[in-house]
């Protein structure tokens, strides 16, 4: 995981990830790249309810948007 990321501290300001444990936090392309790999979206993609269930899944995005 690149440590080097210049966006790093405002990325961390507006990540709502709730997992503590993610050492993807505040670094958004691994976190994209992750959850991609995983057919996931971002916590960043649900608002703070929606991001507690941890349910990231595509098809939860596509239920809880319409």
């Amino acid at each position: 995981m690149s440590q080097n990321c210049k966006n790093y501290e405002e990325n961390l300001e507006k990540c709502n990830c709730t997992y503590t444990g993610c050492p993807r936090k505040g670094y958004c392309c691994e976190c994209i790249h992750y959850h991609r790999a995983m057919n996931q979206l971002p916590a960043c993609f649900f608002n703070e309810e929606q991001e507690k269930t941890y349910d990231r899944s595509v098809e939860n995005f596509i239920r809880m948007h319409q």
